[in-house]
């Protein structure tokens, strides 16, 4: 994906397509495009943040880490999203508060501090996508936390990988990956897939878990 073809499909979105001509002018002038092709972290807990992020192509994993050293998951960044944190920052002179990491082949436009609030203060769409961001964000972070309280750590497995799953049933991520997302360690992923494993509900390959019956694992995501 070149600068014209990102610059494009950023323009597609509905929040964009929707600016006016002057807004429009505003946006091509300031924004940034920043590609990347592996799992990078971007942002530090601690950072300060020069812009709001938008996910043009791909995703990111928005995280913290225990102080344990364990990651845990808190919510991804789709395309067409802004970060809610970020923006939070840049309207409050705040310092970013987790980590964020981009997924493989994930482009993201980061919009100048000064060049968003103005677009906020004009452009009814900018005002429309900061507060479809803020609900977005309070969503997420209440079902994780209801996950996180109603569901054992096994059926929270479960139902990962049934939501991530891609269309050919598998799930390409590393244990290590695993536990960063839901906040444990590789050696307890390991141990509660060698029992879905064992129960015949999911198969194990390098890079990758296969679900080979998803009738039983959702059964198993339902367990409390």
């Amino acid at each position: 994906m070149d600068s014209t073809e990102a610059m494009g499909g950023l323009k597609a979105l509905d929040v964009f397509r929707d600016l006016s001509v002057c807004g429009q002018q505003m946006l091509e002038c300031g924004m940034q495009l920043n590609y990347f092709d592996e799992l990078k972290t971007i942002i530090n807990k601690g950072n300060s943040v020069s812009g709001a992020y938008v996910v043009v192509r791909g995703r990111l994993r928005v995280y913290s880490i225990s102080p344990g050293g364990n990651e845990a998951t808190l919510y991804f960044i789709n395309p067409g999203e802004v970060c809610i944190l970020a923006l939070n920052c840049i309207f409050n002179n705040l310092q970013y508060p987790a980590w964020v990491q981009t997924e493989p082949d994930t482009c993201v436009g980061m919009i100048p501090s000064l060049t968003y609030r103005t677009l906020f203060q004009n452009e009814p769409s900018i005002q429309n996508l900061t507060v479809h961001a803020l609900s977005v964000l309070v969503f997420r972070l209440m079902e994780e936390l209801e996950e996180i309280h109603s569901l054992n750590l096994n059926a929270r497995l479960a139902k990962f990988i049934l939501l991530r799953g891609v269309a050919d049933g598998q799930l390409r991520m590393t244990q290590s990956e695993l536990a960063a997302h839901l906040g444990t360690t590789r050696e307890v992923i390991a141990k509660l897939l060698r029992k879905l494993v064992a129960a015949g509900s999911v198969k194990t390959l390098r890079g990758s878990i296969v679900i080979e019956n998803p009738e039983l694992l959702a059964r198993m995501a339902a367990r409390e």
